[in-house]
């Protein structure tokens, strides 16, 4: 692309700090504009450039919402889309439909980073594949279904809010394990932190490289937005996380932090029980007209048992998206497997409905409905107490645990 805008017009442009930087784009023509948008690398922040560093293998860039890391990756993609024939790139976003409309379709997308760069790109929805004039082609998977990513091969990947990923962790899994073209395979992630292993795993390799940035730190966005923002959540754990991307390892004041959890795992539970029993938390939204929960709502199933004065979760059967039905026959399901002699019941959403979907499911269930009368933090308490104190005990690892 021709760039009309002489260089050190940029470089002085991209010398100035956040707020005088709004100032002078307010002044400048659209045109001008348009062309110091191109120059991307002349202008961007030190967090949305490739580390030049060799021998990295995975570039993670957290940062705050709004800081630019769509625009980022997509330049990223393009420049190595472009840089040798036949480039085999995988975009994995948290579904296809956010992958499209954001790393694709959407205003910072590859189709608007192509076209700023005055390069071709044919872009075919049905097969989810975009295609460079030089025969590179990049094909977009989802991070809630990790088989379409056993198999491929790729030279590059550019992985989207991995945070929100519904299979996180055998979604990378297949990825990682497909990252196998070329002299120098490479993988960026762009995500808004949140805590979760896999997060903390990927920032503790070796061959990983990491940037980030602040929302406040984007020249583009108003200075209102961020007036309202910073007033709103500046200093709070949300703010630290949402606005200046810090990655918050334990929730603040968590009555379960992670390594007492990890004290308290066993290989394996006792062979015998006195008591098994099902435990249900049915999802607080009611449902859509296809009986569906509303937006994906969990009802949590946990399995639990009591040997020698010690109780063990044994299973997590808990499921998302099911109408009440659908979860009824998953609590049936988990009583049968694990032979339990009771089902308990929170009836404070739903009351007598919860026991007759779950009697509906299975005649002979035999349930126990319970009215809480207290927060589930104040209910947790003597769990947890009982945990560091070494009678409750984790029996393996629970998946829908690790994803939170």
């Amino acid at each position: 692309m021709i760039v009309d805008i002489p260089l050190h017009q940029v470089l002085r442009f991209a010398s100035l700090g956040e707020r005088a930087a709004r100032r002078e784009l307010s002044s400048l023509t659209p045109r001008v504009i348009l062309d110091i948008d191109a120059m991307f690398e002349t202008w961007a922040q030190r967090g949305q450039i490739s580390p030049g560093d060799a021998g990295w293998q995975c570039w993670l860039m957290m940062a705050g919402r709004g800081f630019g890391k769509t625009r980022a990756g997509a330049e990223w993609i393009h420049k190595l889309a472009m840089s040798g024939p036949k480039r085999r790139i995988a975009l994995v976003g948290a579904t296809i439909d956010e992958a499209r409309s954001v790393m694709v379709e959407g205003q910072s997308g590859l189709l608007s980073v192509a076209a700023r760069h005055g390069s071709r790109v044919i872009w075919e929805p049905s097969k989810r594949q975009l295609r460079w004039s030089n025969g590179s082609v990049a094909e977009l998977y989802s991070g809630e279904s990790p088989d379409g990513l056993r198999g491929p091969q790729f030279h590059f990947a550019w992985c989207d809010e991995l945070a929100k990923w519904g299979e996180a962790e055998e979604a990378w899994a297949n990825l990682d394990m497909g990252m196998r073209l070329g002299d120098r395979p490479r993988v960026l992630v762009t995500t808004t932190p949140r805590s979760m292993p896999l997060l903390e795993q990927i920032r503790a390799r070796p061959w990983t490289v990491e940037t980030g940035g602040r929302t406040d730190q984007n020249i583009s966005l108003p200075d209102r937005f961020i007036d309202v923002m910073m007033a709103s959540y500046a200093g709070s754990r949300r703010g630290r996380q949402e606005l200046n991307g810090e990655l918050m390892t334990e929730a603040e004041g968590s009555l379960f932090p992670r390594d007492l959890i990890e004290r308290a795992r066993i290989g394996s539970a006792p062979e015998a029980f006195d008591k098994v029993v099902v435990g249900v938390d049915p999802p607080a939204g009611p449902s859509t007209s296809s009986g569906q929960a509303r937006g994906g709502d969990a009802c949590g199933i946990v399995v639990a048992g009591r040997s020698a004065g010690k109780s063990y979760v044994l299973a997590d059967c808990s499921v998302r998206g099911l109408s009440p039905e659908g979860w009824a026959r998953a609590v049936a399901a988990a009583a049968r497997e694990w032979n339990a002699c009771l089902v308990v019941a929170e009836a404070n959403q739903g009351g007598a409905m919860v026991e007759s979907v779950l009697k509906a499911a299975d005649a002979g269930l035999p349930v126990r409905l319970v009215h809480a009368s207290r927060g589930k933090a104040a209910r947790a308490e003597p769990v947890a107490t009982r945990v560091a104190v070494g009678k409750v005990w984790f029996a393996g690892c629970f998946r829908s645990w690790r994803r939170n």
